[in-house]
């Protein structure tokens, strides 16, 4: 049994320009922030991302790091449209590949079971294919002869995504309302880095429902509190709502430059100072 554990800084350090990098959580919904926020500290670039896309879509974005998007949305759920993302997208700052989320989620899964594609009956009679003209068409081999999309594998070269408990070999819990994709992510990549809330020894009386992320699917483990910040971690923590309005009210060069030149630590004791000075 091998101890996954390492920093941020030393999963993002296994990264390259130009990967294609797949980031969990849903919105502004558990994202693993604390491995966005080491990956913007980094000099990778190029990216093709593939996510339901949050604040992590919106500074790797704004921070001119991405080459291309394969997305269903990009939003911070209270505020419907990720702002830095948007104005990335009105500049020609990305490329963008927006598929329905049922594509998504079969694109998913057909890389997670390493088949090249798997057939879907969304995206038939829409605009998704007329303004995804890479897309294809398969007929039914069976007597019903049905016409299916058939929806392409999303492989990735790395996942990063975010749970609330973790062990060292690379099990992982979520204990929140939903499971998001982060399993699939995790399955779907060349190599999978989990950050999480807290380490434990044992899962001892947990749900087995619960217990998302196998370790066979994971390269490194990442501890992080506070590590999906501002973005929620329910029932950890909820999402940060008055600091996402003023990181979406706020101009990219000035966020950055206050918040994200320093390592983690640096990044929460900036946003503890910005409550005490926002609460006054």
């Amino acid at each position: 049994m091998t101890d996954k554990t390492m920093t941020p800084e030393a999963a993002v350090g296994r990264l390259r320009s130009g990967m294609t990098i797949g980031i969990g959580g849903w919105g502004s919904r558990r994202k693993p922030m604390a491995l966005v926020r080491a990956l913007l500290q980094s000099a990778v670039t190029d990216l093709t991302v593939v996510s339901c896309g949050g604040p992590d879509v919106g500074m790797l974005a704004a921070a001119g790091r991405v080459r291309r998007l394969v997305t269903p949305f990009v939003t911070l759920d209270s505020i419907p449209l990720e702002p830095h993302y948007r104005a990335a997208r009105e500049r020609g700052g990305l490329a963008l590949t927006e598929i329905d989320e049922a594509m998504f989620l079969s694109g998913l899964r057909a890389a997670a079971g390493r088949l090249p594609f798997l057939p879907v009956r969304a995206g038939l009679g829409s605009d998704v294919m007329r303004v995804n003209p890479e897309l294809r068409t398969v007929v039914s081999p069976y007597e019903d002869g049905e016409e299916f999309v058939a929806a392409p594998a999303l492989r990735m070269d790395a996942a990063l995504v975010h749970l609330n408990r973790a062990d060292r070999l690379g099990n992982g819990q979520y204990l929140g309302p939903d499971p998001y994709f982060d399993d699939l992510f995790c399955e779907a990549a060349e190599s999978a880095y989990l950050s999480c809330e807290e380490l434990v020894d044992s899962f001892a009386g947990a749900v087995p429902q619960t217990l998302l992320v196998s370790r066979h699917s994971v390269t490194g483990v990442v501890r992080a509190p506070n590590g999906a910040h501002f973005t929620s971690g329910a029932p950890d923590h909820g999402r940060d709502e008055s600091f996402q309005r003023m990181y979406a009210a706020t101009p990219w060069e000035e966020f950055a430059g206050r918040f994200l030149t320093g390592d983690e630590h640096a990044y929460q004791s900036a946003v503890r100072t910005w409550h005490e000075e926002n609460s006054r």
